[in-house]
């Protein structure tokens, strides 16, 4: 399964690349299931991000390497593949792109996902895209251009 969500912001996309940290990933995770960060090294290529999701009767850690980093004189990219999943899903691949679009940039989450089972894919589709376009308002605060700028 395939998921692609896009998100304008007012940022140019070195800036956005220098805001892809720590701080920003715990701001994108919505309130369902709560999340404990284990470990998060960073965006570029090698770096392991760690975490623990708590779906209150059980929790389950999720741990993603990064696979491949990229950046040109007009994108930023990297991409993260799930090594340890939880229960439900089989396979995660996340392609992390922040486009210049000369003033401001354009952020596009491109996921591609397989549970155990077709049909539990369908039925994770919509849970992760709400899951993505969560992150959409997230992105546009804090990546709004500074004043005066």
């Amino acid at each position: 399964m395939k998921i692609a969500i896009e998100t304008r912001v007012e940022q140019g996309y070195l800036d956005v690349k220098a805001g892809f940290d720590e701080s920003l990933f715990l701001r994108l995770n919505p309130p369902f299931p709560p999340v404990k960060l284990l470990r998060f090294d960073g965006c570029e290529k090698g770096d392991v991000v760690s975490l623990e999701l708590d779906f209150l009767a059980f929790r389950q850690k999720w741990t993603s390497v990064i696979t491949d980093s990229l950046t040109t004189e007009l994108e930023f990219s990297f991409v993260d593949e799930g090594e340890e999943l939880p229960f439900f899903l089989k396979k995660w691949k996340h392609r992390h792109r922040v486009i210049s679009l000369g003033i401001g940039s354009k952020i596009r989450d491109e996921i591609e996902f397989h549970s155990p089972f077709v049909l539990l894919d369908y039925l994770l589709l919509p849970v992760l895209w709400l899951q993505f376009a969560y992150r959409k308002p997230v992105y546009q605060k804090v990546f709004r251009r500074a004043a005066g700028r």
